[in-house]
């Protein structure tokens, strides 16, 4: 089983200072739909902000019972992956709980490190039975913190030229179709 949760803090900005950044309509919407297209378990909303935690009720709630459940079946249907946490504590506890053991977690971010996972061990282990949860930052990327709570990384997600500074809906979407993706197309 694959979890995946985007983590609002704590993050870095554009001046490497840690902070915990804002929840995004689009994030959410395109994250539950990448998480459902590709049969993920859970998409894990990480903010300890409580007015944050609001606005993700809110906005899920208009798409679950309000007036957009029954414009939009789709999107009902995929906002009901997403769950919200404080932090990355009970991130860890509630995922574990869910699923019977700790999972590995593997953090992304736009740099290579040490402990890179690939893609296909991830979907070898997926394929054996594995679980696992994919850490995604918001603003500037992960703080370093995390990701020495972590088991590995997966590689970055690199393209043609020198600019390297993806969405992370974008990020989220590429790397689940390389690991779940259908291959034999």
């Amino acid at each position: 089983m694959l979890d995946i949760a985007l983590i609002h803090y704590p993050v870095y900005n554009k001046n490497q200072e840690i902070i915990g950044s804002a929840v995004t309509n689009l994030d959410l919407h395109d994250l539950a739909r990448a998480g459902r297209t590709y049969g993920v378990g859970t998409v894990y909303i990480v903010t300890p902000f409580s007015d944050q935690q609001e606005l993700v009720a809110e906005i899920v709630g208009h798409w679950q019972e309000g007036y957009g459940a029954s414009y939009n079946r789709d999107r009902k249907e995929a906002l009901t992956v997403l769950e919200v946490c404080t932090d990355l504590a009970e991130l860890f506890e509630r995922v574990t709980c869910a699923r019977g053991g700790r999972p590995t977690i593997l953090a992304t971010g736009a740099a290579c490190r040490n402990s890179q996972i690939g893609f296909e061990d991830v979907r070898s282990g997926l394929a054996a039975g594995g679980h696992y949860l994919l850490l995604f930052g918001t603003a500037w990327g992960l703080t370093s913190e995390v990701f020495t709570m972590v088991d590995g990384s997966l590689p970055p997600i690199i393209g043609t030229g020198d600019y390297n500074h993806l969405s992370v809906r974008s990020a989220v979407a590429i790397m689940l179709d390389r690991i779940l993706g259908l291959r034999d197309l």
